[in-house]
């Protein structure tokens, strides 16, 4: 990687190496990744000798967006499981890194929002999806954070749900 690249951090969102710094911790001399979040002004220092370990990947490239909007559109799944059950379950599919899978998250738990109002420990899940999702599309789409927010709102169809009566 180098300074320009844009990244994934699993659950943390995309961003761009904007500098890679030398720093020393405990007498040891490592070298981290700066990387600038397009959304707030949160920075981060990623090691550059944990790239694996932590599961930092490029971002998505255009061809790959067709699946993104596929599973966006698709049919949600089933809600299964007490509360903590699909609490874990959900948080291991953001740990993940794969936009699909968090693409999914962002899908499932938009609808249910809308369909029947979410636990709080859901909604934080919901914001954490939407926030890691959009920040990597804002790259491929090449598009402001409102406008990419709007984008997945409408491919998820949240305008298509109707709230329970």
């Amino acid at each position: 990687m180098e300074i320009g690249d844009r990244i994934v951090y699993p659950m943390h969102g995309a961003g761009e190496v904007t500098e890679i710094e030398e720093t020393e911790v405990g007498g040891v001399t490592k070298s981290y990744y700066i990387m600038q979040l397009p959304m707030g002004s949160l920075k981060l220092m990623l090691p550059v000798d944990k790239v694996e370990e932590i599961g930092l990947r490029e971002i998505i490239d255009a061809s790959q967006l067709s699946s993104v909007e596929e599973v966006l559109g698709g049919e949600s799944d089933d809600a299964v499981g007490s509360w903590n059950k699909r609490y874990h379950a959900t948080l291991d599919r953001l740990k993940s890194g794969d936009i699909l899978e968090v693409a999914a998250v962002a899908r499932n738990l938009s609808r249910q929002n809308v369909k029947r109002k979410i636990s709080s420990g859901e909604a934080r899940l919901l914001e954490l999806s939407r926030q890691i999702l959009i920040s990597e599309l804002i790259y491929v789409l090449d598009k402001s954070p409102e406008e990419t927010s709007a984008w997945v709102d409408e491919h998820i169809g949240l305008d298509k749900i109707s709230e329970p009566e």
